[in-house]
């Protein structure tokens, strides 16, 4: 199932599937080690569009809940 990785529950893991946005948000988000076929892990966020901190390689990151929502992940689940 792919999602949002807003919608990423805290402690879960998934690999980038596609990042939704232009050139120049995916040339930052790749800066940072974020890019499809990379597996991330959401450490938490905060409540009500706060950053969102993340896990890639053995590196935390924190990025904006704008920028977090254009990420999308494939958790590896089934749709119900």
């Amino acid at each position: 199932m792919v999602i949002s990785l807003n919608d990423l529950k805290s402690q879960e893991s998934g690999v980038v599937a596609q990042i939704e946005g232009g050139r120049e948000l995916v040339n930052r988000l790749e800066a940072l080690g974020i890019r499809p076929g990379k597996e991330i892990k959401k450490i938490s966020s905060m409540f009500m569009k706060g950053p969102v901190t993340i896990q890639v390689d053995r590196t935390q990151v924190a990025i904006g809940f704008g920028m977090a929502r254009k990420i999308m992940i494939d958790t590896g689940r089934n749709q119900q």
